[in-house]
């Protein structure tokens, strides 16, 4: 079900704020600079309206009657000095927070926003952040498949294609300036993209990741962490992911113990991929897992196969996601 939501159906309860502060130049970098170190707390401006905040998904719509924030800041200066800085160089509230899904090390500290925005998740992100008890906003406004928000013209939509990194994982787009937030399913240029695959749906990933290399008005994606990067990324990860987990089933066909399949699935071709050296190992450890709960083996080498999944295996690996 697609929903749209314009600021005029929110003016009564969130108030009118004027434009006071628009100051683009003065504190921003021009996207052309992308392939410089951002800093953790630097404000990079993408386009006309969208800016970005650090090194990870926090990107920010600004408008003429508010400004939409995108997860949230967990770097060193915190929420409330993100919250203070929208406001000193902008001039305007915070109307919506969008969580892309309910990992803590992406929407921390997201209730900072509470006085003035509505809070907008997928349906499935809710339980996840109330069970857990997430340091962050509890969403109040949750959609399906598609919805989109409008304030001052400025259109931002939001996609869910399924499960994938997680089972409410939601990507961002502002299509009329060609920006796409894809928090946590690319990493930049060629690479490996998560450190690894416990909260995933593995064949949902591959699919997202192929409607998101297709997407249409894509000029600048946002991954969930380090530099910008586009649409290229995921077919990349997408070719890995593919190879990664046929070859871990070829190796289960073959009644191979997850020993055997970290000494002969290497990926030697895959070598040259960012995070290749780091991530490997946990990669292969549970694509396995996931493959194995996947599949049953033939009953000549069933009781073998059942012996063979020892509880608690350590991934290993290192990495935020």
């Amino acid at each position: 079900m697609k929903t749209i939501l314009t600021i005029s159906a929110l003016t009564i309860t969130l108030g009118y704020f004027s434009l006071t502060n628009l100051a683009f130049a003065q504190e921003t970098r021009p996207a052309e600079d992308m392939d410089a170190i951002v800093k953790l707390d630097e404000i990079v401006q993408l386009s006309e309206h969208v800016y970005r905040h650090g090194q990870e998904s926090n990107v920010f719509i600004v408008t003429s009657e508010g400004i939409i924030v995108v997860d949230g800041t967990c770097t060193p200066k915190g929420a409330e000095w993100f919250k203070e800085e929208l406001n000193r160089r902008f001039g305007v509230p915070v109307k919506y927070v969008i969580l892309s899904h309910d990992h803590e090390s992406h929407i921390c500290d997201t209730q900072v926003f509470n006085d003035t925005a509505i809070t907008v998740a997928h349906e499935k992100a809710l339980p996840h952040i109330v069970r857990e008890g997430r340091n962050s906003v509890v969403p109040q406004l949750l959609f399906d498949e598609t919805m989109e928000i409008r304030l001052s013209g400025v259109r931002v939509v939001l996609y869910y294609f399924g499960a994938s990194h997680s089972d409410n994982l939601i990507q961002v787009h502002i299509p009329d300036e060609g920006v796409l937030t894809a928090t946590d399913v690319v990493r930049a240029g060629k690479g490996i993209g998560l450190p690894d695959y416990r909260d995933s749906n593995i064949d949902g990933l591959i699919d997202v990741l192929t409607s998101l290399s297709q997407l249409e008005n894509v000029d600048i994606v946002v991954p969930g962490h380090g530099p910008i990067t586009d649409q290229a990324s995921f077919g990349y990860y997408r070719t890995y992911m593919i190879a990664l987990r046929d070859r871990i089933l070829d190796a289960l066909a073959k009644d191979m113990t997850i020993e055997e399949i970290l000494a002969t699935v290497t990926m030697d071709d895959f070598s040259d991929y960012g995070n290749y050296d780091q991530w490997l190992r946990a990669n292969i450890i549970s694509m396995w897992d996931n493959m194995y709960r996947q599949r049953e083996p033939n009953a000549d080498t069933k009781n073998m196969y059942d012996a063979q999944y020892p509880i608690g295996f350590p991934l290993g690996g290192d990495g935020q996601h």
